[in-house]
C-alpha cells in the first residue's frame, strides 16, 4: 500500500507541477488562440527572479517565500504589458506560423537574458524551513514541499475556474474568446480584455516559476523542458480548457508515475505513450474549448 500511495503522491506532484506551468498558457490560448512557446521562458524568468530575491533575504521564511512569489507575479505581469504591446498585438489576425516563430524567438530571448544576467551555471533555491522534512499520512511519509506544490496547483485551478465560470468578468472573457466582433458590438473593450489575458497569463508564469524554483535546478534550458510537458497537458485536456488541463495533468501525472515505477530504466516514456494513446482516442482532447 505504501508503494501505491507513493506512486499516487508522485503522480499528483508531477501533475500539479505541470499544471502550474500550463495554467497561464491555457488561459492565453483559450482567449487569443496563440500557442505561446515563450511561456516556458517566462516561467524560467520567474524562477530566476525568485532566486535573486530569496538570496537577498538570506534564510527565507515561508512568508518571505510567498512575498517573493507575489513580486515575481507582479514583475512578470508588467513584462506581459510590454510583450503584448510589442508582440501579441502585432500577431492578431496573422497566420499561426508567424505566432509560433515570434513566440519561439521570445523563448530564445528569455534564455539569452538569463545567460547574461545569471550565467550558465546550475543554481538552486533552498526551501523555507517549514517546507522541509515530511509529514506522515496514513502511515506514509510525504515530503512537505510535495504537499505544498499539490495544494498550490489545486488552489490555482479553483481560483481560475471560479474566475472564468462564475464571475461576470469570466463571462465577458468567454464572449471575447467565442466572438470578439460581436462582443465589441455589445460594448466590451476587446483590446483591454486581450491585453489583460496576456498579463494574467504571464503573471501566472511568474507564480509558477517562483513556486517551483525550490524543487528543481535552475538552468537556461529550464524553459524548453517545462514547455514540452505543458503543451502535452493542454493538448490532452482540450486546447484552451482550464478544467481539461487540470484533469489531463492529474491523469498524465499518475500514468507517468506508474510507468516510471514499472519501467524505471526509461523514465518519462509513459508520458508520451499516454499522450499518443489519449489523442488517438480523443483527438479533440478530454474536454474542448474554454467552456
Amino acid at each position: 500500500m505504501d508503494q501505491y500511495g507513493l506512486m499516487a503522491l508522485n503522480g499528483l506532484s508531477w501533475g500539479m507541477t505541470v499544471f502550474l506551468t500550463a495554467a497561464g498558457l491555457t488561459l492565453v490560448f483559450g482567449i487569443l488562440h496563440v500557442l505561446n512557446f515563450a511561456h516556458g521562458g517566462f516561467v524560467m524568468l520567474g524562477a530566476y527572479l525568485a532566486y535573486s530575491l530569496l538570496a537577498m533575504l538570506g534564510e527565507p521564511s515561508f512568508w518571505a517565500f510567498m512575498f517573493a512569489t507575489v513580486v515575481c507575479a507582479a514583475a512578470l505581469g508588467v513584462l506581459g504589458i510590454a510583450v503584448d504591446r510589442l508582440v501579441f498585438q502585432r500577431l492578431r489576425g496573422v497566420g499561426e506560423s508567424y505566432s509560433l516563430i515570434a513566440t519561439y524567438a521570445l523563448l530564445l530571448l528569455c534564455q539569452g537574458a538569463v545567460k547574461v544576467i545569471w550565467g550558465i551555471d546550475f543554481l538552486s533555491v533552498p526551501p523555507p524551513p517549514v517546507l522541509r522534512g515530511a509529514t506522515e499520512i496514513a502511515g506514509m511519509l510525504a515530503p512537505n514541499f510535495v504537499l505544498f506544490v499539490i495544494g498550490c496547483g489545486v488552489l490555482v485551478f479553483l481560483l481560475l475556474d471560479y474566475l472564468v465560470h462564475r464571475t461576470e468578468l469570466g463571462k465577458t472573457v468567454q464572449s471575447v474568446a467565442v466572438d470578439p466582433w460581436m462582443a465589441s458590438l455589445l460594448g466590451v473593450n476587446v483590446r483591454l480584455v486581450l491585453t489583460g489575458t496576456v498579463v494574467v497569463g504571464i503573471a501566472l508564469a511568474g507564480v509558477a516559476g517562483a513556486l517551483l524554483s525550490v524543487n528543481q535546478s535552475l538552468s537556461p534550458n529550464m524553459g524548453s523542458a517545462l514547455i514540452i510537458q505543458a503543451f502535452g497537458v493542454i493538448i490532452v485536456g482540450g486546447m484552451g480548457n482550464i478544467r481539461g488541463a487540470f484533469l489531463a495533468a492529474i491523469l498524465l501525472g499518475l500514468i507517468t508515475a506508474v510507468g516510471d515505477r514499472v519501467f524505471a530504466e526509461v523514465p518519462g516514456l509513459f508520458f508520451y505513450v499516454a499522450l499518443i494513446s489519449i489523442l488517438m482516442w480523443r483527438p479533440q482532447g478530454l474536454l474542448k474549448g474554454l467552456r
